[in-house]
């Protein structure tokens, strides 16, 4: 078990570890427990009563958070033509095609934070699955990052658009914003992502679908959010 600090341990006693919150009170708890030097951001965690193994059971999506995640991202957009000139007109930080895909796999360049491609150019793209997805960079349809729409899908990444999907555990890790955003915005992003991940709830799952949902800062402690509230 790493040492944990002073703040932790302060933050572990302003408040019971075991008890089911409701949303606000635990917005309250997690922005008054963000001891850290830094702007901590905020992160939901969901267990979900799925098996993501199956492809029936799969979540995955994307959404625009109404306030934002706190941090500006880069986009990478792969297109050519007029739609690589719509991209950089739209505000993309990075327009190409092979030679970005290059780039990536000769200099192990990383200096983007959001992959967007044209459906054309998902040929070069694929190519690159091998190192785009263990990191989780590979555009997708479902997260709106396949599209010929580039000027809204860079729009929305540049607003706040956040990406939930299960990892192997059958958990989602989502950010909803900073420490100092304070409870309410908080609160609007996570009843955002929670009313998206419910909506995107396959028909095939049983049984209780919202298994556990923690808050947590990223120096801080979990706050265990009452599921069966949450719809």
């Amino acid at each position: 078990m790493p040492k944990r600090g002073k703040n932790y341990k302060e933050a572990v006693q302003a408040y019971d570890k075991a008890e089911l919150y409701d949303v606000d009170p635990a917005m309250e708890i997690v922005t008054k427990t963000a001891k850290a030097k830094f702007d901590e951001t905020v992160e939901v965690h969901v267990r979900l009563g799925v098996d993501g193994r199956h492809a029936d059971q799969q979540v995955r999506g994307a959404i625009v958070l109404p306030h934002g995640t706190g941090k500006t991202k880069k986009v990478l957009v792969f297109a050519k033509g007029p739609k690589a000139a719509e991209a950089e007109e739209a505000g993309a930080d990075f327009v190409g095609a092979e030679e970005m895909a290059q780039k990536i796999q000769s200099e192990n360049w990383f200096d983007f934070d959001v992959i967007i491609a044209t459906p054309d150019m998902m040929g070069v793209v694929g190519r690159l699955g091998k190192i785009l997805g263990p990191k989780g960079l590979m555009p997708n349809p479902k997260s709106g990052t396949v599209t010929m729409d580039v000027t809204k899908a860079i729009a929305d990444v540049k607003a706040g658009k956040v990406e939930y999907r299960l990892d192997k555990t059958n958990i989602i890790h989502t950010p909803i914003g900073k420490a100092s955003f304070g409870a309410e915005k908080l609160t609007d992003n996570f009843n955002a992502l929670l009313g998206a991940i419910i909506k995107a709830k396959p028909a095939a799952a049983k049984g209780q679908y919202l298994r556990s949902v923690t808050v947590a800062t990223t120096m801080g402690p979990g706050v265990k959010i009452n599921p069966l509230k949450l719809g």
